[in-house]
């Protein structure tokens, strides 16, 4: 008997069919929505179904020394929770319950494994919801939200995942349950392990639970609009002026010329102006209206163009655009999604970065940009030879030597690496430039304080 066929023995003992290890089961486990995938498939697929089914692989994991990746949906874009040979895959996407709603205390329990638009759907039944808002709601879970320090469109006003959670139940690689953070509005109590855990990315254990912090759904009504510039670093600098003037939209979207127009093609629409790009602005709440006409106003004399929806069958119409960003990068070619921030007021400078690293390197990358919080999302187009439908993306040397300039663009300009996508694998090689020598050891000091073994998604976020 191998040490891996072990290893599956003693799960398959404690755990019986939760363990998977199907090849269809073994082979998804391998990538992410990124289309990076793993050297090959890991020992098995754990579904679990309880903390108690956790705990019971993290045991048998640090008895065994076998590594551990956990996931979710398996959305993530930086290849985090990607397992491979000699590894378990622990799934929490069964682990999907709502344990507790109280909309008196503002706050909700949950399993990991909820799905963001569900969440949504039974909170919206008592006049509450949970803020954080991933353009994968659909199909992206809480739990894996967390683990990512995930963002989404409405970040600027409402915060990101790290600003709604009160509290995280976590599974420690020797199998201990902690119950980190607080029901209560306050608490000062000791380190905040909770906001250590957000975004850690599973390398500090296995989120089983979390109290979330909700707020009361906005009052009133909500109104979009657009507005189309003659360039990206005209609609930039529009963007910027709407910050800097005090006036706080919920949503506030940037779509560059190359993004513009593929969407309008997968859409049949009228082609844009040839240089066009259009900014989509949500406004809500009590002053949605009044709101939305100074915004108007703003980007009027700033030189766009602008479209105010009637009412919000029409502001859906404007969204579907937006909405149908990755759809119509499928159409250029195999892309790499990247995802940088910079500072709000130095988003035109950004915009004027990337134009040149397309000059220099020859290549195209379409950028959206969730410009009211400064987080651009820009896709390097590039064509894949040989390759067949499902099979994981190599990325070409030019390519990531564009990205690089890019990367380091940000970081000049006060930037960091990833707004809300993570580290994972994708960009491991970048993190030390950006924390520094002493704070990426810092951090590597106490994930080993966590997970002294380092069996936890062992060779994401960090590089040796």
């Amino acid at each position: 008997m191998t040490a891996a066929t072990g290893v599956v023995g003693l799960l398959r003992a404690e755990l019986g069919d939760r363990v998977d290890t199907s090849g269809i089961s073994l082979e998804a486990a391998r990538a992410d929505k990124s289309g990076h995938a793993s050297e090959g498939a890991p020992l098995a697929v754990v579904h679990a179904e309880s903390v108690e089914d956790v705990q019971a692989v993290m045991r048998i994991a640090s008895a065994t020394s076998t590594p551990v990746v956990t996931r979710g949906a398996g959305t993530g874009l930086a290849g985090g929770a990607n397992a491979g040979p000699g590894q378990i895959a622990l799934s929490t996407l069964r682990m999907d319950r709502i344990l507790e709603v109280r909309p008196d205390d503002l706050l909700a329990v949950v399993e990991p494994g909820i799905i963001n638009a569900r969440l949504d759907d039974t909170l919206r039944a008592h006049g509450v919801w949970w803020a954080p808002d991933p353009a994968s709601r659909e199909i992206s879970t809480v739990g894996g939200n967390i683990a990512t320090g995930a963002g989404g469109l409405l970040c600027a006003k409402y915060g990101v995942v790290r600003d709604a959670v009160l509290g995280v139940d976590l599974v420690l690689a020797d199998g201990r349950l902690l119950k980190l953070g607080h029901r209560s509005v306050k608490g000062v109590t000791g380190l905040d392990l909770t906001s250590l855990v957000i975004g850690s990315e599973g390398t500090l254990g296995v989120i089983v639970g979390a109290t979330l912090k909700l707020r009361p759904l906005p009052v009133g009504e909500t109104r979009t609009l657009t507005a189309v510039f003659p360039d990206v670093r005209a609609a930039a600098v529009a963007a910027s002026a709407v910050t800097a003037a005090g006036l706080q939209p919920a949503i506030m979207e940037l779509m560059d010329a190359l993004s513009l127009g593929a969407v309008h093609r997968l859409l049949g629409l009228p082609a844009p102006a040839v240089d066009a790009a259009q900014l989509t602005i949500q406004t809500d709440g009590v002053g949605a209206v009044h709101e939305a006409d100074a915004i108007a106003r703003l980007l009027g004399s700033l030189g766009g163009e602008v479209a105010l929806a009637a009412d919000e069958a029409e502001g859906e119409r404007l969204w579907l655009i937006r909405r149908s960003m990755h759809p119509a990068m499928e159409t250029l070619g195999t892309t790499l999604i990247e995802d940088v921030s910079v500072p709000r007021s130095m988003l035109p400078a950004m915009f004027d970065e990337i134009a040149r690293i397309e000059q220099v390197h020859g290549i195209r990358i379409p950028t959206v940009c969730h410009a009211g919080d400064g987080n651009l999302h820009p896709n390097f187009v590039f064509e894949t030879e040989g390759s067949t439908l499902g099979d994981p993306i190599v990325v070409p040397d030019h390519i990531w030597a564009a990205a690089d300039e890019l990367f380091r663009a940000a970081l000049r300009l006060g930037g960091t690496l990833t707004g809300e996508h993570g580290i994972g694998v994708l960009k491991r090689r970048w993190l030390a430039e950006e924390l520094g020598d002493d704070q990426w050891e810092l951090q590597r000091q106490i994930t080993r304080v966590f997970d002294p073994a380092g069996i936890l998604n062992p060779g994401k976020v960090f590089v040796a």
